[in-house]
């Protein structure tokens, strides 16, 4: 079976920055589990995926216009501390939860802490970024009607409700 619109795709994947330096990996964890198709993970990855098979190994470099994004400045912000009221520490690196000015919930990244104001960052912590994959094809199976109405994996390595 190949990987397409509609399949179940394990991988084991290790992520690396330009650098050499590893991001993420599910070495010694589960394998990742995504509905193929469905937006689960960057359209990059994805579309070097398509067609692969069960076995399958490659290296995929993905630009940050198929993977989080560029760097948009205008998502960095200086707001006052008063915004993040019942919180003792604010320290640089902190992410928290917000809502952007369309209702969405977003991560922000706290850059900056000065004696009155928090500067933060909007931006996926990995926008800007070249993201270099080396991925094993795990298993591909058909997804479930279930997995289909959901928009992802259910069972090991997926969504558990």
């Amino acid at each position: 079976m190949q990987i397409g619109k509609n399949t179940v795709v394990t991988i084991d994947y290790t992520l690396k920055d330009d650098e050499g330096q590893i991001i993420d990996t599910s070495e010694g964890a589960e394998p990742l589990a995504y509905l193929h198709g469905a937006e689960n993970i960057i359209p990059g990855l994805e579309n070097a995926l398509e067609g692969k098979a069960a076995g399958d190994s490659l290296s995929v470099s993905v630009k940050p216009e198929e993977a989080y994004g560029v760097h948009d400045e205008s998502k960095v912000q200086s707001v006052s501390k008063e915004m993040f009221e019942g919180i003792d520490e604010i320290n640089v690196g902190a992410q928290y939860h917000a809502a952007d000015p369309d209702g969405n919930n977003i991560t922000i990244t706290v850059v900056e802490v000065t004696d009155d104001n928090v500067v933060i960052d909007g931006n996926h912590p990995l926008a800007g970024m070249n993201l270099n994959f080396d991925v094993t094809v795990v298993d591909i199976r058909d997804a479930s009607e279930e997995e289909l109405s959901h928009g992802h994996v259910h069972g090991p390595g997926g969504h558990h409700h």
